[in-house]
């Protein structure tokens, strides 16, 4: 059996998990779908699903619940399955097709955005070749009502956070091929999903080519749930060991030229050794006071950056 010294490591194991980091683990999304659901919503949860994985659980089981009404089961689960992020899935007379995209701090719901499906169509649907599971994709969001309208503010950041999958230090060229596309034109969300394809262009840099790979969605927003704006502050805050520690003596020009600003001792010219020729002989009374100041005055240097 299992020593007792065992249980208690992977016990502490198990807790320094889920405890607080310097650099938090990629945020992992659960999908589940509640009491009341149509084929559509089902369609869609599971393409959702493909498009975050591995970055996700998706929950096969109904759950009755309301998130609106009482979020204590999706904070349940979500403490359960460490997961910050969640996707809702459900159908009635009053709310057809509706999707909730929502996120958890601390394991309490932060914010969450109702949308309502429109028109749909799904992964099996369109006959191309998809992009392999795990790829980071590239968001693009068009129309400037996700920049002027409070609730897209929001909309955006959340999809931003559900769909970014993780931070990589490099990216190389031929990884760049899927495009998860967000419009905001006349109250709706137009969502589509591109193959980016390379092809030749007779120079160096290829011809880009986009190819509809799905799932496509026409959207309508519903209820929404936001945080306080110091809640949302507070969700932002970063840690200090993380911030760019400021550098001093340096600035930068009009155009963004580097400049650094190297401080030096007094030099004594006096005692510095040249060429024993007659223009460089030393005239009597010293060196020149203007050389003085000269060689104490910090030197301030370009920088190639």
């Amino acid at each position: 059996g299992t020593s007792q010294k065992q249980i208690i490591y992977r016990s502490k194991r198990f807790l320094e998990s889920r405890a607080p980091k310097l650099t938090e683990n990629v945020k992992t999304a659960m999908i589940m779908k509640g009491g009341n659901t149509s084929q559509t919503v089902t369609q869609a949860l599971k393409d959702i699903y493909s498009l975050k994985k591995p970055n996700a659980v998706l929950y096969k089981k109904k759950n009755i619940t309301r998130p609106f009404e009482d979020s204590t089961s999706l904070e349940f689960f979500s403490k359960k399955s460490d997961c910050s992020l969640f996707l809702f899935g459900s159908h009635n007379k009053k709310r057809p097709n509706n999707l909730i995209f929502g996120r958890l701090f601390d394991f309490h719901v932060l914010d969450m955005i109702e949308l309502g499906i429109e028109k749909y169509v799904s992964l099996s649907e369109i006959k191309t070749s998809k992009c392999p599971e795990g790829t980071k994709p590239m968001l693009v969001f068009a129309g400037e009502a996700f920049d002027v309208d409070n609730d897209l503010k929001r909309l955006k950041s959340l999809l931003l956070d559900f769909f970014r999958g993780p931070t990589v230090p490099a990216v190389r060229l031929a990884g760049l091929e899927h495009i998860l596309h967000f419009t905001a034109l006349d109250g709706k969300i137009y969502m589509r999903s591109y193959r980016c394809l390379l092809k030749k262009s007779g120079c160096r840099t290829p011809r880009i080519e986009l190819e509809e790979i799905g799932p496509s969605f026409d959207f309508v927003m519903r209820r929404t749930h936001l945080a306080s704006d110091d809640l949302y502050k507070l969700a932002h805050r970063q840690p200090k060991a993380l911030k760019p520690k400021k550098k001093k003596n340096i600035s930068h020009d009009a155009f963004g030229t580097k400049f650094g600003r190297v401080h030096m001792q007094k030099q004594d010219l006096s005692k510095l050794q040249t060429r024993k020729m007659k223009g460089l002989r030393k005239r009597k009374g010293g060196v020149d006071s203007t050389e003085d100041e000269a060689a104490a005055a910090p030197k301030q240097v370009k920088v190639e950056s």
